[in-house]
C-alpha cells in the first residue's frame, strides 16, 4: 500500500463503506478503517486497509474521514467520538442516508469541535459501489467538497455539489422513493411473467431489451431469475431505515407519495418472511407466495 494520493479514514466498513474502502486503497490511497463487527475488519485488512482502534484512532491520523454507517445512533456516537478526540480540523464526509435532523445535529457537535462536515449520501447498490459505478449527493461547503473531487473520482463515478448543507440528503430522498418503486414493480413484472408461464430468465432478457426496463431491474432482477438473495446489496432489515427517513419526510412537506407507499407492506412482510438479512430485491419471493407461484428446481431463496 503506497498511500501516495495522501490519508483517508473510514468508519463503517460494511457493504458500502467497505466498497469504498477497497476502490481508494487500490487507488493508492492510505485507507485507515473502523467498524465494530470483527469479520468486516478482518475482510478489509486483507483488502490493503489499516485497521485501527477506534472512532479516534482513525480521527487522529486521517484528515479526511468517511461515515458510512447504519444508524443514526452511530452517527451520533461518532460525531462524539471525533469531537472528543482533541484533534485539529478534520473533514467528515457522512455517506449515509439519515433524517435531516439527525444529520444537523452530527454536524453541529463537529462544528462546535472545529471541524467540517459535508452531507454526501450516495446513489448506487452494494453491487454498483465496487466497481465505483455510484453518485455522490454531495452538500455542505463548497470549497471543501472542490478539495476533495480527487478522492470522490476514486470510488464513484460522479459527484454532484448540489449547495447548501442537506440538500444531498434530500435528492436521496428522491432517488431512494424511486428505487423503492422500481424494485417492487421489478419483482411484480417477474411473478406475472413466471404466472403466465413465461422463464424467467426469458422476462429478464426481454425487459431489459425493451421500453419496460429500469437501472434496479437491471442490477436486482438477476437475482430474482436465480431465486437467490444471500448475497445482498442491500438489505432489507437497513432498507427499511431508508424507507421510514422517506415516508416521514414526504409526510412532513405534505406530500402524497401513493406509489412509494403502496411498496411499503411488501417490504415489510419480507421482512416478516425471514429476509430482513436478505437483498432487498426478495420482495420477489413475498409476491411469488401471494401468486401462489412454486418453480422447478428453485434456488435457496436466501
Amino acid at each position: 500500500m503506497s498511500g501516495g494520493k495522501g490519508v483517508v479514514g473510514i468508519i463503517g466498513l460494511g457493504i458500502m463503506g467497505g466498497a469504498f474502502a477497497r476502490n481508494l486503497a487500490a487507488a493508492g490511497w492510505h485507507v485507515i478503517g473502523y467498524d465494530v463487527d470483527a469479520k468486516a475488519r478482518r475482510a478489509l485488512a486483507k483488502a490493503g486497509v489499516t485497521i485501527a482502534s477506534g472512532t479516534a484512532e482513525v480521527a487522529r491520523d486521517a484528515p479526511t474521514i468517511i461515515t458510512s454507517l447504519p444508524h443514526p445512533s452511530a452517527l451520533a456516537a461518532t460525531a462524539e467520538a471525533i469531537a472528543k478526540a482533541g484533534v485539529k480540523r478534520r473533514v467528515i464526509v457522512e455517506a449515509s442516508t439519515f433524517t435531516l435532523d439527525d444529520k444537523t445535529k452530527a454536524e453541529e457537535r463537529l462544528r462546535a469541535a472545529g471541524h467540517v462536515m459535508l452531507d454526501c449520501p450516495v446513489s448506487g447498490t452494494g453491487s454498483q459501489a465496487k466497481v465505483k459505478d455510484m453518485v455522490i449527493y454531495a452538500s455542505g461547503d463548497k470549497r471543501t467538497i472542490a478539495a476533495l473531487q480527487p478522492m470522490f473520482t476514486d470510488f464513484s463515478r460522479k459527484t454532484y455539489d448540489l449547495g447548501a448543507f442537506g440538500n444531498g440528503s434530500r435528492m436521496k430522498y428522491v432517488a431512494n422513493l424511486l428505487v423503492a418503486i422500481h424494485n417492487v414493480a421489478s419483482a411484480e413484472a417477474m411473478v406475472l411473467g413466471m404466472k403466465a408461464g413465461l422463464d424467467p430468465k426469458t422476462i429478464f432478457e426481454m425487459v431489459t431489451s425493451g421500453a419496460g426496463n429500469s437501472r434496479v431491474f437491471e442490477l436486482r432482477a438477476p437475482m430474482m431469475v436465480k431465486n437467490r438473495y444471500d448475497e445482498a446489496t442491500m438489505k432489507i432489515k437497513i432498507w427499511q431505515k431508508d424507507m421510514a427517513v422517506i415516508g416521514e419526510y414526504a409526510a412532513m412537506l405534505g406530500c402524497p407519495t401513493p406509489l412509494f407507499s403502496a411498496t411499503l407492506p411488501i417490504y415489510a412482510a419480507a421482512m416478516s418472511n425471514g429476509h430482513g438479512a436478505d437483498d432487498t430485491a426478495a420482495v420477489c419471493a413475498v409476491l411469488e407466495a401471494m401468486a401462489g407461484v412454486t418453480r422447478k428446481g428453485k434456488g435457496k431463496g436466501r
